[in-house]
């Protein structure tokens, strides 16, 4: 194992043991490639945040999320046009992009997503919270797909239903968490209905009504575990066994949130290594399942029925046009 690849695994394996576990089952390749890609997502976002591996509870003093920013976009355009970086994080991201071919426009949609949160974007409906949970997790799950060989555009779609959903439980997870540190993702107008008062998330009179707006996200996020699950079989058995794994154990903090209602954010909703082992094998029936009798009988779902990437619709995000539409498929 190199340099960069070891950086990678340490990352991932002090920043996220779920990924870490689910990443074990992928092939040798694929897996290094995965924990590169991981690398730099977290470098992304713990530099945003004045974090490190997302462990610190406020940000680091004088830490300026603008600059950071910048300085990561320069850094990341600069590694993906082939120009020397010396930052691991960096080199990791080069060489992943180089192997499997992802555009430029992909990990500048993270960062884009990141941009919401520095210039502290108002999420007014869940079309809008849905777009903040591509650019940070659905995008991710479309370059996780390139790097496992996916790229029929369909189930490109699907990789991006898994991040999303990733990322509404997240939401759910934290949310009074997030409110703490002045961040909502809730959506305004069902906060709204909910007789919620801007500003009141966080207190405590207000949990049940919270928990009541968290479990309308939860269902907006089944919708898209259920149609993610289908693109299981467009992958190889590892690759679907880790993905499967991965949305098994995921899923399940979403039902443990669920579950707690309005003491959900007593404490954080972690799911315990005997789940995961649960998960871990669940997971391998599922994506023998998926890759035997689904990739037979095709049951993929529609896209439309579903939030689309914008490189599928043609729409607009906050600030500026995305009018690039994918070909029927990439080329390998």
């Amino acid at each position: 194992m190199d340099a960069v690849v070891s950086n990678s695994w340490d990352m991932i394996r002090k920043g996220s043991r779920s990924f870490a576990l689910a990443s074990r089952l992928f092939d040798t390749a694929t897996r290094d490639h995965a924990w590169m890609l991981y690398a730099w997502c977290r470098h992304c976002d713990d530099e945003i945040d004045g974090q490190e591996l997302g462990m610190a509870s406020v940000a680091r003093p004088g830490h300026d999320a603008a600059a950071s920013l910048v300085k990561l976009r320069t850094e990341t355009r600069r590694a993906l046009r082939g120009e020397a970086v010396t930052d691991p994080v960096f080199q990791a991201l080069q060489r992943v992009a180089r192997d499997h071919g992802i555009p430029e426009r992909h990990a500048l949609e993270l960062l884009a997503g990141f941009e919401m949160d520095v210039t502290s974007f108002s999420y007014r409906t869940i079309d809008e919270t849905l777009l903040y949970c591509y650019r940070v997790a659905g995008v991710v799950g479309v370059m996780m797909a390139l790097i496992m060989g996916v790229r029929d555009t369909r189930d490109l779609q699907r990789a991006a239903d898994l991040g999303i959903a990733f990322q509404l439980t997240n939401i759910a997870r934290d949310v009074v968490d997030d409110a703490g540190h002045g961040r909502c993702y809730l959506p305004a107008e069902w906060l709204a209905e909910a007789g919620i008062p801007t500003g009141g998330i966080a207190q405590v009179e207000q949990r049940l009504a919270v928990a009541g707006v968290v479990r309308r996200l939860l269902a907006e996020s089944d919708r898209y575990y259920q149609s993610a699950a289908t693109g299981l079989q467009a992958l190889g058995f590892r690759s679907a066994w880790a993905v499967a794994t991965a949305l098994g154990v995921y899923r399940d903090i979403g039902s443990l949130v669920l579950a707690r209602g309005a003491r959900a954010w007593d404490t954080r909703a972690v799911v315990g290594t005997p789940r995961k082992m649960f998960y871990l094998a669940v997971g391998g029936l599922r994506a023998m399942r998926s890759v035997t009798w689904d990739r037979w009988r095709d049951a993929a779902p529609r896209a439309e029925d579903l939030w689309t990437m914008p490189e599928f619709r043609g729409a607009m995000s906050p600030g500026r046009p995305v009018d690039r539409a994918y070909p029927e498929t990439l080329p390998p």
